[in-house]
């Protein structure tokens, strides 16, 4: 398998960090996934994802949870706030028998989910001190979703990303779930995606969409786009894994697993990774030097 000696860009944003807890494995399984389902920093709204399932035995309240982490691109703690805000009240407060709770680490400062949250309650809402923790107890329907008063925030790294180029359909999902796994193993880090089938880039022709198809690395346009094409004559997949990371070295970490990750899966062709040229993201991670 080769790596191609090429690198991709990552951003500077903004994340929270939080542990979600629930009663059930079910409900704290839809709240999870329901909460992070939808990556939208593209189209200016946070992004998310899963770092990890705690025992009952790791969480404030004693019950199974959830570790997420929710990004932002840019230094707007109050549009962070507000976007925040989205997804706790339509993916986990409305889930029953859910909590909410800070799992910030040395945080660059802190959000009061009092306005945004909070105020769900409609003015009935009260603070209580739970579980050594400041909690805001909501009323609602199934009695009552807590969460705690502030919710810090940190900055990190977002967007790096690795494509690995496939042969096979089934190279595809081995390779991508292997990928997951190895990831899922660095504390600290998410795939807002997963397994991303639409690399993208930012200019288009239709600006009030976003970005729109990184068309030179689509297999089905290899003969309409003839020259113009970037996929190799043995390629007929190029999935996308996407990183976000609390710090540098975290993300460079997880790259590394990810990459180790799929390089022996029958069907893999090569790896390489998105880039603009240099020119739209902060930071530039060279594939080679995470190996050396």
């Amino acid at each position: 398998m080769n790596m191609e000696n090429t690198y991709c860009e990552a951003f500077d944003g903004i994340c929270c960090r939080v542990i979600v807890t629930a009663d059930n494995n079910e409900i704290l399984q839809r709240a999870a996934y329901d909460a992070t389902a939808t990556p939208g920093t593209v189209i200016g709204r946070v992004e998310g994802g899963i770092e990890s399932w705690l025992n009952g035995d790791e969480t404030p309240d004693g019950r199974k949870g959830a570790v997420l982490q929710i990004w932002y691109p840019k230094e707007d703690i109050k549009k962070f706030e507000v976007e925040l805000s989205y997804r706790i009240r339509q993916d986990i407060l409305v889930k029953p028998f859910t909590a909410l709770f800070d799992a910030s680490k040395n945080p660059a400062g802190k959000m009061d989910m009092m306005r945004d949250v909070g105020h769900c309650g409609d003015g009935y809402e009260w603070e209580e001190e739970n579980y050594g923790r400041k909690m805001i107890v909501v009323p609602i329907a199934i009695p009552d979703f807590q969460i705690e008063r502030d919710v810090g925030y940190m900055r990190g790294i977002m967007g790096a990303n690795f494509w690995y180029m496939c042969s096979t359909k089934e190279a595809v999902m081995e390779a991508g779930r292997e990928a997951l796994n190895a990831i899922g193993e660095v504390k600290g880090a998410i795939t807002p995606f997963d397994i991303c089938s639409a690399a993208s880039k930012p200019e288009t022709n239709y600006p009030w969409i976003g970005p729109t198809t990184n068309h030179p690395y689509c297999p089905s346009l290899k003969k309409t786009l003839e020259e113009e094409s970037m996929v190799p004559n043995n390629v007929k997949y190029i999935p996308e894994i996407v990183i976000n990371g609390l710090n540098m070295d975290i993300t460079k970490k997880a790259m590394k697993a990810g990459i180790e990750a799929v390089m022996d899966i029958d069907g893999v062709v090569s790896v390489s990774s998105g880039n603009y040229g240099g020119q739209l993201g902060d930071h530039k991670i060279y594939l080679n030097e995470l190996f050396e």
